[in-house]
């Protein structure tokens, strides 16, 4: 009987060490590495093995590669097409990660049951198959897939036995961190064991050319759990996230290489599972009556999606030493350079001001394209002016106070016009991009004292 062998693997990127170590060499965290039980794995997996059959490959040219005319699979959930680039490719192997009752689950559910074109292979290693049928009977899918099927198994060998007999088109994995594979000796959930399994599935996916969607936990920092080679070997990474007290999800990409990294999905949580919202500018934007001191539109973008979000500010005395600057769905720092802005350029006195800003609906926006409707908010909330509602604003501010132009103007607005608004601030260094005519009115500024003259004289 050969000898066991231990080694130390980090758990925050994976490094593997033949001794302990205080702090990670390669990812730089401290007390992160685990004294885990290794066995060597077998040459070929179990579930792959040819008696008297060598598999031989052989280079081959571009040329020499022919696809088909379809190389995506199109789902009928628009939002998962969406982030992932327009379909599911082939062979690829997809992440998905998120807080605990998010949705994650469902969602994969929802997905499974309704691809009825496909034979689809769910995979539970967290629930029971009773468990699985009441979360579906509850979704309450039209006209489910009749070719799902439900596995409840945490052996991977045994997983692809399963495989071999039904050969699905589609696996769904529920979670990769409940999977162990015998080829090494340690426990679920451990570093070396999801890495060998994510490795096992990864194989799987690109010998078969069987796409493979995998759901993972998340650790209280936010990160996926497990090593950070998971997210390098998948094709894909997307994360799910939103208010657990709010009733919208977005799925975000992370990584994608059949797509773009910078699309969103939406959904809205129902008693009946994920519903998607094809106009999401409608939910992002509160229904108030009349104009809202402090309350301004903004034009941003989403991957290729134009989005009209409500931006909320609330200026008030500070009561203590030091003004508050609490953002809520914007970055602290880029908030602090706009009120220098507003105080060094335009002559306002925030130094003694709280301020609170709030992105409506939830979301997170990072497109300094909303520079000029939070200043404007801010503005507006400090002098107890509102500004009308059917105004947007969508425009980057300089440290010179300057407004600069935002790529992809024409898209942004061509949504406002199509949500009823009358006029809309750019810079007018957008001018020139501008492609196509349109019945909003356009109103360019080359500074932002110049706006502030425009809206309160």
């Amino acid at each position: 009987m050969s000898k066991t062998k231990t080694q130390f693997f980090c758990q925050q990127c994976g490094y593997e060490a033949s001794k302990w170590m205080g702090k990670c060499p390669s990812c730089g965290s401290w007390n992160s590495f685990v004294e885990e039980i290794i066995a060597k794995a077998e040459t070929k997996l179990e579930w792959r093995q040819e008696s008297g059959k060598t598999r031989t490959i052989q280079p081959r040219t571009l040329d020499e590669i022919s696809v088909g005319k379809e190389i995506r699979t199109v789902a009928p959930d628009n939002e998962l097409n969406r982030v992932l680039g327009g379909g599911i490719v082939p062979g690829s192997l997809i992440l998905i990660g998120g807080e605990p009752g998010i949705g994650k689950s469902t969602l994969m559910l929802q997905i499974g049951l309704a691809l009825r074109n496909m034979k689809v292979l769910y995979v539970s290693g967290e629930e029971s198959e009773q468990q699985i049928k009441m979360r579906a009977t509850r979704i309450g899918t039209q006209q489910p897939n009749k070719d799902f099927f439900i596995l409840t198994e945490t052996n991977t060998h045994q997983i692809f036995r399963a495989t071999e007999s039904l050969s699905p088109q589609l696996v769904i994995v529920d979670s990769i961190q409940t999977l162990f594979s015998p080829s090494i000796e340690s426990t679920p959930g451990s570093v070396g064991q999801v890495r060998q399994s994510a490795g096992e599935l990864m194989k799987f996916a690109k010998e078969t050319n069987t796409p493979v969607f995998l759901v993972g936990h998340i650790t209280k920092e936010g990160s996926i759990a497990g090593p950070k080679v998971l997210e390098h070997m998948v094709d894909t990474v997307l994360q799910f996230e939103g208010d657990l007290h709010l009733a919208y999800r977005i799925l975000r990409t992370t990584k994608n290489r059949f797509g773009s990294t910078a699309e969103i999905g939406i959904y809205e949580m129902l008693g009946t599972g994920l519903k998607e919202v094809s106009n999401p500018s409608e939910i992002l934007i509160s229904q108030k009556e009349g104009p809202q001191a402090g309350a301004t539109i903004g034009a941003t973008i989403e991957g290729n999606r134009p989005l009209l979000i409500e931006v909320q500010s609330l200026v008030s005395p500070a009561s203590y030493g030091t003004p508050q600057r609490t953002p809520t769905g914007y970055d602290q720092k880029r908030l602090n350079m706009l009120l220098a802005v507003l105080e060094k350029r335009c002559g306002f006195r925030m130094g003694t001001e709280d301020v609170f800003l709030n992105m409506a609906g939830g979301i997170r926006v990072e497109d300094p394209a909303i520079d000029l409707a939070v200043c404007v908010s801010i503005i507006s909330s400090m002098e107890e002016i509102s500004v009308s509602d059917k105004i947007c604003f969508a425009a980057e501010i300089g440290l010179g106070g300057e407004l600069r132009a935002v790529n992809r103007i024409d898209q942004r607005i061509s949504e406002a016009e199509k949500l009823g608004f009358t006029e809309i601030y750019i810079s007018k260094f957008a001018l020139k991009s501008l492609g196509v005519r349109s019945k909003i009115k356009i109103k360019p500024f080359a500074r932002l004292p110049e706006v502030f003259e425009d809206l309160f004289g």
